[in-house]
């Protein structure tokens, strides 16, 4: 099924304080940026790679992908692709702009399909994607893996926390049986609810927590999100590197 009314932008920026050049490090033969691209190219949707660095964008020439440049100091990556937008494709006619987070590389473009076609029937504002897991592991506390709190029945996400969240009393539960929903970087916007995003001021909790969809729903944009069963990774760290190429070994026996 062809998503051509679907615009996917990557935001990618090359100065980052945790992982500098990130966009650009190798996974097995493909730099990251590249693996994001191609995979979202799959999903039959029309995909731009919006930077503010040369080397990034030279890169993605050099490999065949689409880029523009969006030099203006913004503080998220939903402000950068709300500028590139509205500078290159607003006549476009697009029923949804797409921002998939550069640091993604295991997010395929099938499970990106099932997302615009949930966004397509909904009456979401917003849509993005949530994985369940279980147990108070690690990633549950770490403030690196975003929580959600998302209700399974209407599809809705309430709030996202660098907080371990759901906090539980039920004591005696085992605790291999709590599950929390990890969100995945991802976010399918209808044009004018990015456009209504970006026209507001950072908001409180998103100052606080930095997570940039707390702003969407501190102005009333609802969020909807779909359930993904995939071994998806997200890069925070060069130590994730590991990981994703350990779940791509696998992937190729």
């Amino acid at each position: 099924m062809s998503h051509n009314d679907v615009l996917i932008l990557i935001p990618a920026r090359f100065a980052s304080s945790r992982f500098p050049g990130k966009p650009l490090h190798e996974i097995r033969g493909k730099s990251m940026i590249q693996r994001v691209y191609e995979n979202c190219l799959d999903s039959k949707a029309q995909v731009f790679v919006v930077t503010d660095d040369d080397k990034i964008e030279n890169h993605v020439k050099n490999f065949g992908g689409a880029v523009v440049r969006i030099d203006d100091d913004v503080s998220s990556g939903s402000e950068r692709i709300y500028l590139a937008y509205q500078r290159y494709f607003a006549d476009k006619n697009f029923s949804l702009v797409v921002n998939v987070q550069g640091d993604e590389p295991l997010l395929t473009g099938a499970e990106l399909a099932k997302l615009f076609a949930f966004q397509k029937k909904s009456s979401f504002a917003i849509c993005t994607m949530v994985k369940r897991q279980y147990g108070f592991s690690d990633d549950f506390h770490s403030p690196d893996r975003v929580k959600a709190i998302y209700f399974e029945r209407s599809g809705s996400c309430a709030y996202f926390s660098r907080a371990p969240i759901p906090y539980s009393r039920l004591v005696d539960l085992a605790i291999a049986e709590e599950q929390w929903f990890l969100h995945i970087g991802v976010y399918a916007y209808r044009p004018e609810s990015l456009a209504k995003f970006y026209s507001a001021n950072p908001s409180y909790y998103e100052h606080h927590e930095k997570l940039e969809q707390l702003r969407a729903l501190d102005v009333g944009l609802s969020i909807g999100a779909i359930e993904t069963k995939l071994n998806l990774i997200g890069v925070d760290s060069p130590a994730d590197i590991k990981k994703v190429e350990g779940v791509l070994c696998e992937q190729e026996k």
